[in-house]
């Protein structure tokens, strides 16, 4: 975007992708540069992408994310923007538990991503031998870590698998929908790399970081959901974008982006549009069809980042037929050779799901992990009973659902193996060299709504030339820690 055009009102940006990133993107786009025009194209016949607002017995709910961290702004400060100040609410309840070794154990306390400073932190849920060889820790002698390293390979090296299999494993599973022996410690849990850097034992790391966080205390919750679900925030962001001005047009796959002499054109199947500026914030896999012309270094870079699938299940049972734990549901580790890896108990963890109708129990259950592709392939009532099979071993509860609803997500959640960093940074150095292009979205720096967020604000900054927002999430991508109980 050239700053001349921005302030006489010319220019126009483009805005590819009607998810969360690129909604926000535009939002930024019409507030931070007044008389901008700006164009959204989405693909598909709805916007917000992976989250998504509907209802089951006449009671609204998510079925998509279902909440955002409270602990970063910008997810939080873009709904009070748009009109969602007063829908703001926290969980209901925070407690939860982890279903292993045959039964619903409380969520231990004094963690970091399932890390303990101390052993005694994860008694109860892991075996004596398994708090012995936490123990170990201290003894060892320093493991490197280089430029990066596997959470899993790297905790289980330290303190022993069974903390990774049962507490790690399920926690990162919440968020990315991965193998803990996969993902990157860098990208996924930054403080806990730096914690392996600055110190010789993790526990130390960890005991460290723990001491750090109670000298700056946040106040106010750590997540935050909105009432009828976080799937009504890309919707008003929308509202706001076309109340300012910006055109939204679904249906409107881009079919293909060319540098000009004077900025770019975007090409679709009904029209070519003319742009200053473009901001591509789509799935990794379509931006590099984008840009395989003008960037075949960031496309193949783009082309190899892997997605994982899930499915999530709502159900809906008659409070009078149900008597289920207390809490916000409950994680499950895939050592323990159960079907779903989690469940929100969502009547209880949202006011606003009992308030609509205090006589229904709502519940969700979720399936699928990267490299899981089989169990995708059942039909829904066949996930609907495995679900069923799963919440009634770990919770008794043996109720017929009044209703049920199956969402799935293909290619939903992009993984951050070992070395995602350097190819992030290589996608925006080579993004970088055509001017007036940007992009954003959880490919990047994170996969919460918050991270999406950050990144949207940082391709719109670096347009116009301010390059300190992206320079703060690849020193410190937007962590996305599980709070418990949730898929």
């Amino acid at each position: 975007m050239r700053e001349t055009d921005t302030r006489t009102g010319n220019s126009h940006a483009v805005v590819v992708g009607g998810g969360i990133a690129g909604l926000a993107a535009a939002h930024r786009l019409l507030t931070r540069h007044p008389g901008t025009r700006v164009t959204v194209l989405e693909a598909s016949d709805r916007l917000g992408g992976k989250l998504l607002a509907g209802e089951i017995e006449g009671v609204r709910v998510d079925l998509g994310a279902e909440s955002m961290l409270a602990r970063r702004p910008e997810a939080v400060a873009l709904a009070r923007e748009v009109g969602l100040a007063d829908s703001l609410q926290p969980p209901a309840t925070a407690t939860a538990s982890i279903w292993t070794r045959g039964a619903l154990r409380p969520m231990p306390k004094g963690h970091v991503m399932g890390v303990p400073g101390d052993a005694s932190a994860l008694s109860g849920v892991l075996s004596e031998e398994g708090l012995r060889r936490i123990e170990q820790d201290r003894e060892l002698p320093p493991t490197e870590v280089g430029d990066d390293v596997a959470v899993g390979a790297y905790v289980a090296e330290r303190l022993g698998r069974e903390v990774v299999d049962r507490l790690v494993e399920p926690l990162l599973g919440g968020v990315y929908a991965g193998d803990a022996y996969r993902i990157s410690m860098r990208a996924a849990v930054p403080q806990l790399f730096e914690a392996a850097r600055t110190h010789g034992s993790l526990t130390e790391g960890v005991r460290a970081l723990q001491a750090r966080a109670a000298a700056h205390q946040q106040t106010g919750p750590v997540f935050m959901g909105i009432a009828g679900g976080v799937g009504r925030l890309p919707l008003a962001v929308a509202e706001s974008v076309r109340a300012r001005g910006g055109e939204i047009h679904t249906g409107t796959p881009v079919t293909a982006l060319r540098r000009t002499a004077t900025g770019w054109q975007v090409g679709t199947a009904e029209r070519t549009l003319e742009a200053d500026a473009v901001i591509v914030a789509v799935p990794a896999y379509a931006a590099a069809a984008l840009l395989g012309t003008e960037s075949p270094a960031a496309a193949a870079e783009l082309g190899c980042v892997e997605y994982a699938s899930m499915a999530l299940m709502t159900l809906a049972y008659r409070r009078s037929e149900t008597d289920l734990p207390e809490g916000s549901g409950f994680l499950v580790p895939p050592v323990d050779g159960h079907t779903i890896k989690a469940s929100t108990f969502a009547s209880r963890k949202w006011g606003w799901i009992a308030d609509e109708d205090p006589d229904l129990l709502v519940l969700r259950t979720s399936v699928g992990r990267y490299g899981e592709t089989e169990i995708l392939k059942r039909e829904d009532a066949e996930l609907v009973e495995l679900s069923r099979h799963d919440l009634r071993a770990a919770t008794g509860l043996a109720a017929e659902p009044v209703a049920t609803r199956v969402t799935r997500w293909h290619d939903g959640l992009p993984q951050y193996p070992v070395g995602h960093h350097a190819r992030v940074a290589r996608i925006r150095d080579q993004v970088s060299r055509l001017p007036g292009l940007a992009v954003c979205g959880a490919a990047y720096d994170g996969v919460g709504i918050p991270a999406c967020v950050a990144s949207a604000d940082a391709a719109v900054d670096q347009l116009a030339g301010d390059l300190a927002g992206v320079h703060e999430l690849t020193r410190d991508p937007v962590r996305s820690p599980h709070g418990g109980g949730g898929e």
